[in-house]
């Protein structure tokens, strides 16, 4: 399959700004997805930005980069106009976030590995929830799926309720999964859903994916094991700045 990988950029974050280019163990930020996610399966990797600094710091090291407008409201939509600037009709995408220099393409290739399926529309990952803790931490959404293994719903709440359990067992008694943020879209889906308003869950959870769900999208799920490491925040860089 020709899948092109795309990792949206931005420099202008409210926690942190410029933090695609501050640096880890010797390397950006920005240089450690990209190298992580070239070992993956992905036939080609271009790093999304809106800004001329980013673009410049890619090239420098080697890597491709293309500019894309400053007013997207996701990822989702920069990897749309990234696409569409690429030459090359690959017919599946990968969004792969910008903050997580330790993605390992492992992960990247078990969300390929969810479009040989033809009926495939778009794809994410899940892990296990074993702690109380981030079962209960709004910061982490939560995915319930089907018996096919595709989401029914995303929430930042723990969904569904067990009733009559104690809340801190319920990860106990039945298996609750996070959703790790890594998308991958066939070419004409994710042309679809850049066209779609805001939806009312997507507003009211502030979690993009729903959109895609309330107008009946399927988002197909393969489950990781694997934790990914995501910085927001400098505090969170002092904490990871040691396992590179």
């Amino acid at each position: 399959m020709e899948i092109l990988g795309i990792i949206p950029a931005r420099f202008a974050s409210t926690r942190f700004p410029g933090k695609p280019l501050v640096e880890i163990n010797g390397k950006s930020m920005i240089q450690r997805v990209y190298e992580q996610a070239r070992q993956s399966a992905l036939t080609d990797v271009v790093v999304a930005t809106d800004d001329a600094r980013i673009l410049q710091h890619v090239q420098g090291f080697g890597g491709r980069a293309v500019m894309t407008a400053s007013h997207h409201q996701s990822g989702t939509d920069r990897c749309f106009e990234a696409y569409q600037r690429c030459k090359a009709p690959f017919p599946y995408i990968v969004n792969i976030q910008g903050d997580e220099p330790f993605i390992r393409p492992e992960q990247i290739d078990l969300l390929i590995s969810c479009f040989q399926n033809p009926q495939t529309q778009l794809a994410t990952l899940v892990k296990k929830i074993s702690t109380v803790e981030e079962l209960f931490n709004v910061n982490a959404p939560k995915v319930v799926i089907n018996q096919a293994r595709e989401a029914l719903y995303f929430s930042r709440q723990p969904i569904p309720y067990c009733r009559n359990v104690p809340n801190d067992i319920w990860h106990q008694q039945h298996t609750y999964y996070k959703h790790i943020g890594i998308y991958g879209y066939r070419a004409d889906i994710l042309e679809q859903i850049t066209q779609l308003p805001p939806s009312s869950l997507e507003l009211a959870e502030s979690l993009e994916q729903l959109r895609w769900l309330e107008h009946g999208f399927r988002i197909a799920t393969a489950l990781t094991e694997f934790e990914t490491i995501g910085i927001d925040t400098p505090e969170d860089l002092q904490r990871i700045n040691g396992q590179g």
